[in-house]
């Protein structure tokens, strides 16, 4: 069981004090449900090209050199998206940079479903990747911000238990529709339309959510982060809340955390090791998800048959997501992330050893179960272990070296592949994550259950 003493008595006279003193209320659980549906077309989008790498190449003539740079488009977009929201997000607001991803997203997705060409394919990828580059981070940021600390990890759990349905979808979606013209239009192309509509849908959905009180405080914005604090105290009461808008420009604002402060004296250590651990995670992470159907193509399966043991080992995500809801608040989440981390390791070179799609299947849905107990644990302590005013730079920064390594991944795990194998890779992959599972024990504080001040009160710089 977890230590939670810190949690137990918030000190009521602060804003993080009364926040973590709340109950779960109905806006809670509308946050929980509109960042988890946003979370659900990233995924489904990140998915979504290497689902259908096999079908691209045949649509548009590719050759393995010219394959790399389409599956990297998105990740390079989403590395520069998450650099430049989540720095956003700190001066700016949480709720703004939710919108603004979603509809740069949205836009840009529906734009590349009728692309002519696979340049032209790879140009409205890389702009859709901007737009979804920081929403995990920022998800992460605005539910740690917004929910209480004893119920912190499990509703960011159930966030992302929705979020990766978003996996086993797009597997089905992908072999149900590649293969077939829909009003003459090819099926894959819908697989964009639907990913470009559903995150408008969503974005229209976000805009009756509050800013982050913690970050309104966080700026200056004291007036504002009461009223809506007061009315989180007032659904918690039963009362009615009809408008959780305060009124703008009552305090004077300051200006956000400088960047330099990430690796200033206490929180450099963290810093340092959030920059390790998504620079390795994604290699076991990403890696394994977006290369299956190239890996089972590899073992020597049709593109139809790789399609379908990709959507059934998907259904990994949301199963493994869904356990994670017992344990993200009994265990201490920087051990479940070090134990997840040495499991998928495991797993991972069973698959790539396996022979057999009886064993193919058992270990692909292993191994997605047990990385979505590592996902969810990892989304909720990375913010969890950054203070306010950089939570999101810091959150988004760092997460965006994962993105970068999943734009380099095709350019150096394919040609592993080709060359050594599907054994090969995956030991590869086992090594990375072991390096990920020391970073964490190693260097990374206790998080499950305290509050958000303690937690990063202990980074802070001592007097001299």
């Amino acid at each position: 069981m977890a230590n939670i003493p810190d949690a137990a008595m918030p000190d009521t006279s602060t804003i993080a004090g009364r926040l973590d003193r709340l109950p779960i209320t109905r806006t809670h659980r509308r946050a929980t449900v509109a960042v988890g549906l946003g979370l659900f077309f990233d995924f489904y989008e990140v998915f979504l090209t290497g689902v259908l790498s096999s079908v691209l190449i045949e649509e548009f003539k590719l050759t393995k050199a010219q394959l790399p740079p389409l599956l990297a488009s998105t990740f390079v977009g989403m590395f520069f998206g998450a650099l430049l929201l989540g720095r956003l997000a700190d001066r700016f607001g949480r709720r703004g940079a939710f919108l603004l991803n979603l509809g740069l997203y949205s836009l840009f997705s529906l734009l590349g479903a009728f692309t002519g060409s696979a340049p032209m394919l790879l140009v409205t990828r890389f702009f859709a990747g901007i737009g979804l580059g920081a929403e995990p981070p920022l998800a992460d940021t605005y539910l740690t911000d917004l929910l209480p600390a004893r119920k912190r990890g499990r509703f960011i759990a159930w966030a992302y238990t929705l979020a990766f349905c978003g996996f086993p979808v797009v597997g089905f979606l992908a072999r149900g529709l590649t293969k077939h013209e829909i009003f003459g239009i090819a099926g894959w192309r819908w697989l964009l339309v639907i990913g470009g509509l559903g995150a408008g849908a969503v974005f229209l959905l976000r805009r009756g959510l509050p800013e982050s009180p913690r970050w309104l405080e966080s700026v200056g914005r004291t007036e504002e982060a009461e009223h809506l604090v007061a009315g989180l105290e007032a659904e918690a009461r039963g009362g009615v809340n009809e408008n959780l808008a305060p009124p703008r420009g009552t305090t004077r604002k300051r200006a956000a955390a400088p960047v330099r402060e990430l690796f200033g004296q206490g929180m450099r250590r963290r810093t340092w090791m959030m920059v390790v651990f998504h620079i390795l995670q994604t290699l076991g992470y990403y890696g394994f998800g977006t290369l299956v159907p190239l890996v089972l193509a590899a073992k020597g399966y049709a593109v139809s048959q790789s399609l379908l043991f990709a959507a059934l080992t998907y259904l990994g995500y949301p199963v493994g997501s869904a356990l994670s809801l017992p344990v993200v608040e009994r265990v201490e989440r920087k051990y479940l992330v070090v134990g997840s981390a040495l499991a998928m390791a495991v797993f991972g070179i069973a698959f790539g050893y396996a022979g057999s799609m009886t064993l193919i299947l058992v270990f692909g849905f292993l191994y997605t179960a047990t990385s979505n107990l590592f996902s969810n644990a990892f989304h909720i302590y990375q913010a969890e272990i950054f203070p306010t005013a950089l939570r999101s730079t810091a959150s988004s920064g760092t997460y965006s070296l994962s993105r970068l390594a999943s734009g380099a991944m095709p350019f150096v795990l394919v040609p592993l592949l080709n060359s050594h194998g599907p054994t090969a890779l995956f030991l590869v992959v086992a090594g990375a994550l072991a390096v990920v599972a020391a970073d964490i024990a190693l260097l990374g504080p206790r998080t499950t259950g305290r509050r958000l001040e303690s937690v990063n009160d202990e980074a802070a710089p001592v007097p001299r």
